[in-house]
């Protein structure tokens, strides 16, 4: 309609008011839209932030609750569990709901979980804290990014999912050394309540400035598939917490083990039967979608529980007060920062196969090298090594969670990263698990030194079976020259 405006006048008039008409767009999507950018961006920096300031809180947390540190997994896996629960059901909530009122949602309840979670007198309570702020934060990035898409000019979209990312670095980066100096200094409650001002003026911004998208007529949802596979995951990692039970109760452990693989059997059967899957597995039959992944599964179980050992290890094993300890993952986030800049040249010399069976190999041999660590170990060594395992761990991520899309149809794209972004966070908490049991296993007494030795076991295991994970790498074609990586935020 404005363009037929335009042609309707006379020429010299029709020049002007064409480039009016180019030109007011772009200044009121600049003033409309910036406060949904730091509504997203807030929002992905607090998750962002949460999800390092506990790691370093652990030893502090457990004292206060009468725990052992490594009987404090459960509160760590729980909120990643319920993340890879609910995360499939963010689009069709934001369908049937709309996007102002999932959002808005999502912050009130992560914010109450934090509020809970501060407030915990008991385990039990700081985990059912944690699976509210896991029911909150599973809508925060999906339902972000989609606004995103949906709100921001093409030519404004790279810069704006820059900037989004760059604050949720910004998280990773300040979150060790919040908790530390926070758990120092003050309380390890702290850690948590400081989410909440940042939710209430979240919930402010929300009815401000967050755009409405909703369908009139939103596809059904696949509610059968969503609880199979929540009790599936669900019992899982049940079966994970009674492993660490003394003495194991095996029966127990097997009845939950056999009852979710007969509920995942069943969610196969159910899923071709449906015409809306929460998860199409039918995807599965592309190679590069099925290896991307069952190696970002593998991959993450010997990974992902690292730098929670790393924090009890300083902690506990060396002595090290919480804010220097804290100071050691900070490396880390940058490494993964620095890897971001390489990521497209790397990938396009070497290709998705020989890259990521290489880079497997050495965040392997690097995990390992972690066992050379002591008490008596130079900080400055440990943030070396902890730098480079940074670099190539956010050399892995990003390979990996783009191969998914690799020879994918984009009909199929938003299937696929809710798929991804699931597979995710299950390894995310089984890898948490499985390296505390390791490590609870490996301890043969209660001294800084039993913890050391522990240690060095755990991350050499762990190790092996990231070395592993590279042979399911081995199934991808081999390498013809890739393309520059789309943006992943």
């Amino acid at each position: 309609m404005p363009q037929q405006a335009a042609e309707s006048l006379p020429p010299a008039d029709a020049a002007a008011a064409a480039t009016t008409l180019k030109a007011e767009p772009e200044i009121s999507s600049r003033q409309r839209y910036r406060g949904l950018l730091w509504l997203v961006a807030a929002a992905f920096f607090m998750q962002a932030l949460d999800s390092t300031v506990v790691n370093t809180a652990v030893p502090a947390m457990a004292d206060a609750l009468r725990e052992t540190p490594l009987g404090m997994r459960s509160a760590l896996t729980s909120y990643v569990l319920t993340l890879a629960i609910l995360i499939p059901a963010s689009p069709w909530l934001c369908d049937r709901f709309g996007t102002r009122r999932v959002f808005g949602a999502a912050i009130v309840l992560f914010g109450l979980g934090s509020l809970l979670c501060g407030l915990s007198q008991t385990l039990a309570q700081l985990v059912a804290a944690r699976v509210l702020q896991g029911v909150g934060g599973a809508a925060l990035m999906p339902v972000g990014r989609y606004v995103l898409v949906r709100s921001i000019d093409k030519r404004e979209f790279v810069g704006a999912m820059s900037t989004v990312a760059t604050f949720g670095l910004l998280g990773s980066v300040l979150g060790p050394l919040l908790g530390g100096a926070l758990v120092e200094y003050t309380s390890w409650r702290l850690i948590f309540l400081i989410n909440v001002p940042v939710a209430i003026a979240g919930v402010w911004m929300n009815r401000r400035d967050m755009p409405e998208y909703r369908l009139d007529h939103a596809n059904p949802f696949d509610l059968t598939g969503f609880l199979l596979f929540a009790a599936a995951s669900a019992l899982l990692l049940a079966a994970s917490e009674l492993a660490g039970a003394d003495p194991v109760p095996w029966l127990e452990i097997a009845a939950c083990g056999g009852i979710a693989l007969l509920l995942g059997v069943v969610y196969i059967w159910h899923s071709r039967r449906t015409e809306h899957p929460v998860a199409d597995l039918s995807l599965l039959r592309v190679r590069s979608v099925s290896v991307a992944l069952a190696g970002g599964l593998s991959t993450r179980l010997g990974i992902s529980g690292m730098f929670l050992l790393l924090m009890l290890f300083l902690q506990v094993g060396c002595g090290w007060s919480p804010l220097a300890a804290g100071l050691m993952m900070v490396p880390q986030a940058l490494g993964s920062i620095a890897a971001k800049w390489v990521i497209n040249r790397v990938l396009v010399h070497y290709g998705y196969r020989r890259l990521l069976l290489g880079n497997t190999l050495i965040v392997a041999m690097l995990l390992a090298a972690f066992a050379l660590f002591g008490p008596g170990t130079p900080a400055w060594l440990i943030a070396t090594l902890t730098f480079g395992y940074g670099c190539f761990t956010g050399l892995q991520y990003t390979t990996m969670n783009t191969l998914i899309y690799n020879d994918l149809d984009i009909r199929h794209a938003s299937m696929a990263s809710s798929m991804a972004s699931t597979v995710q966070y299950l390894a995310m908490s089984f890898g948490i698990a499985l390296s505390t049991l390791l490590m609870q296993a490996l301890l043969r007494g209660h001294t800084a030194e039993d913890f050391v030795v522990s240690f060095r076991w755990t991350v050499v295991l762990l190790g092996l079976i990231t070395a592993a994970a590279s042979r399911v790498f081995g199934r991808l074609r081999p390498d013809r020259p890739a393309e520059a990586l789309p943006s992943t935020g």
